[in-house]
This record gives C-alpha cells, structure tokens and sequence, in this order.
C-alpha cells in the first residue's frame, strides 16, 4: 500500500504519494482524485465530466495521468462500458477516505484562521457577572458555538500578571492599564449606586446627598489599595467632605451585597450588581460613574481575540 506524505503544495492541493516498493514519489493533485471517485461512482465519462464542469477529454486526461503515475490501470473502458480495476476499487475505498480528512483538515485550518474555533480565558470583576457577562457569553455562543470560554473572577490587581502568565487572554476590569506591553479599550460607564438594606428608612424619594449617612457603617474594599476603581470611591466621599465608617472590608461584591441585605452596613458599587443582587437590598442611583475596560497584551494577535472585542464593542454600542 502507498503511503501519504505531508502536502508540498497546499495552493494547489498536490499531494505527494510514496511507492513503497521502489522509494520513488510522485506527484498527485487533490483534485484529480475527485475527478477519479466522481467516474468511480458514475462509471460514464460524459455524465462525469458534466457533473465535473470539465471537457470529456480533459477528464480522460487527468484519469490517464493518474493512471500513468500510479503504474496501474484504474479502469476497464470499452465503447459501451466503464468500470473498475481491482487496483480502482482499492483507490477508491483508501481515497474516499483521504478526501475526507483532507476537506475536514482545511476546514479546521480555516475556522482557526477566521477565529470560530479556539479557547479563550476571560478574568473579570464580580459586577459584571451580574450584567455585561451574561449577554457577551449568549452573544458569543450565538457566533461561535465552537469556543471554549473560561472565567475567572480576578481582583484587579492580580489581572496584569495572570495576562502576562497567559493565565488570562482577556480581562474586564474597572481601570485603564499603563503597561506599555498592554492594551486596553474603553467599552462604556455606569453609575455607582448607594446599596441600602431593604428595610432602611432613606429611600430615593428622602436621599438628597450622601452627607445623610456619613454616620452609617460602610462595607467597602479597602480605600488603602491603590487601584483607579478605590481612587472613584475615595472621590465619592472626598466630594461629601468626609471619611466613611468602614464596618468590613471586603473586594468581593457578592459578598458585600450579602453583608448588606443582613444589615451589617451600606456600601457603594456599580449598578450592575442591581441586575443579580439578592433580596434585602435596595439601590439608590448617584451622580458618580465608573468605567470598564478591556485589557489584553499587545503582542496577542489571536483572532479568536479579536472577534470577541468586537463582539463586546458591539454589544456596548447597543
């Protein structure tokens, strides 16, 4: 049996074809083994070349050319009948094979290439989980149903090194990067909102400033950490002219929104959380926003990475 060698000349889908017994290779196209299965199946040259879109003569042509390198008669012609060798019935079986994991190879390269297949790592904040994240990922398996998706809840200031560590190829996060071997795209903004429990007496009827509860017990991140989403929160009160009262610090929004639906504290978070928070909170809207951002490195040219950017560009625009 001959044995396939690796393409030589993927534009033009020659093949290379060993002959096991004298070492010698000889050149083979792809598409004359169509040409081949497809008279295999009509056993016509007329009905073939029609089906083909090709001459009768240009279809004996080819089939004599692949006869003349294969050193075998591939089929028993006379003026009334065409069939096969046994040496055709062979080729037949073992190429209808070869066609097929050749058209599923270029079909693979080309989804790869186009970026509809492929893996990608996504870290992101806990707000958007509740918000952003739902519709990106229905809108990409929508598109791609052949991702791979996986997600990380990431603090910020962990989501550079787990890019640069390729733990990542993508993060959401809340702060525009400055590393130079970053990149990073504005997506949009929302407003913070004032989380209250439920059974609190401000309403947004009664809420005027926020000096109203300058008194109440906070849980908040820490307001040490020097990150620009602390640095909005720092402005928020720094505008009201006072330090809040932190009761717990806490970077985890689930968390914090728990704490605040059990009456340990308000806090302040971006609006999103409102869209998955659990019972027992209330929000109040304030004239303060934050932004989110897409960051990934700047060397990455996956085009799986650039399909999903301009998904979430998209989906934002909207």
């Amino acid at each position: 049996m001959r044995r396939l060698a690796a393409p030589n000349n993927a534009k033009s889908g020659a093949i290379n074809l060993k002959n096991a017994s004298s070492g010698a290779t000889i050149g083979m196209d792809l598409q004359q083994i169509r040409y081949f299965l497809a008279l295999a199946q009509e056993l016509h040259f007329w009905h073939t070349a029609e089906k083909m879109h090709i001459t009768q003569s240009a279809l004996s042509r080819h089939i004599q050319a692949l006869e003349a390198e294969i050193g075998a008669a591939l089929f028993e012609r006379n003026k009334r009948n065409v069939k096969l060798t046994a040496a055709g019935a062979f080729l037949r079986s073992e190429w209808t094979q070869l066609l097929t994991t050749a058209d599923a190879v270029h079909r693979r390269a080309r989804q790869l290439s186009a970026g509809e297949v492929g893996e990608l790592k996504i870290g992101h904040p806990g707000s958007v989980a509740y918000s952003v994240l739902p519709d990106l990922l229905a809108e990409l398996a929508h598109r791609y149903p052949n991702w791979r998706v996986e997600l990380v809840e990431i603090m910020e200031l962990d989501l550079e090194q787990a890019l640069f560590n390729y733990h990542l190829d993508l993060g959401l996060r809340r702060e525009v990067t400055r590393n130079p071997r970053l990149e990073s795209r504005l997506l949009g903004a929302e407003n913070f909102v004032l989380v209250l429990p439920a059974a609190h007496a401000l309403t947004a009827a009664t809420f005027s400033t926020l000096t109203g509860v300058r008194q109440e017990k906070f849980i908040l991140p820490s307001l040490r950490n020097q990150t620009q989403y602390v640095d909005s929160l720092r402005a928020i009160f720094a505008a009201y002219q006072f330090e809040p009262i932190i009761q717990i610090e806490s970077d985890f929004g689930a968390t914090i929104l728990n704490l605040v639906a059990r009456g340990l504290g308000l806090s302040i978070m971006p609006a999103s959380y409102a869209s998955g928070a659990p019972k027992g909170v209330r929000f109040i809207e304030l004239p303060h926003q934050t932004q989110l951002y897409a960051i990934w490195r700047k060397d990455d040219t996956s085009p799986v990475l650039q399909n999903v950017l301009n998904v979430l560009e998209a989906a934002f625009a909207q």
